[in-house]
């Protein structure tokens, strides 16, 4: 939708406005990680913060934690007791994600099965 002059407008002004801040904003970020002292991020401030690991060491542990888990057949865990056909588990309820029209119009799909001949319509009889 967007194309009324209103929203032309509002983005045009939006990239003026990033275009203003852009200085800015790159100083700060540059503040924020102390480059604009010495070309490199000051940790030591950062130690008594937090502490600091490197990217290496993480790394090395995040796959050894990946070789540790156990390995999934790639299947999602849901209701093994849900047809196929008519979305029912076994105690006779639709899924959540299912409005209450589809249900409804699922019911009576089956019924029309069951017993042959569908509901009769309303309507004028001539």
């Amino acid at each position: 939708m967007a194309k009324s002059l209103r929203s032309k407008w509002k983005r045009k002004m939006r990239a003026e406005k990033r275009k203003k801040n852009a200085p800015k904003e790159l100083a700060r970020l540059k503040q924020a990680l102390s480059l604009d002292k010495k070309g490199e991020a000051d940790m030591t401030e950062l130690q008594e913060i937090a502490t600091v690991v490197k990217a290496e060491k993480i790394k090395k542990e995040v796959d050894v934690e990946m070789a540790e888990e156990e390995v999934d057949d790639g299947k999602m865990d849901m209701d093994k007791m849900r047809s196929k056909t008519t979305l029912l588990d076994e105690h006779g309820q639709y899924p959540t994600w299912m409005s209450q029209r589809q249900a409804k119009k699922l019911k009576g799909k089956r019924m029309t099965k069951k017993s042959g001949k569908g509901k009769k319509k309303k309507g004028i009889a001539w």
